[in-house]
């Protein structure tokens, strides 16, 4: 039973996290509260490899 709810808190911290990149560092916009957290979020978002336009797949 503790699994179940740990891993459940786990999944809304994560799906949380990424409600908040969604609605504000990705669109280009400061977080309000801690604009610290959106400039991590930001530049571990930078570091990681992205498909170019040309290289995916249509």
């Amino acid at each position: 039973m503790l699994a179940i709810v740990v891993t459940m808190i786990l999944g809304l911290l994560v799906a949380g996290g990424v409600a908040v990149y969604v609605a504000y560092p990705h669109r280009g916009e400061r977080m309000p509260v801690v604009p610290q957290l959106g400039d991590a979020m930001r530049k571990g978002v930078d570091s990681l490899p992205v498909l170019e336009d040309s290289e995916s797949r249509v």
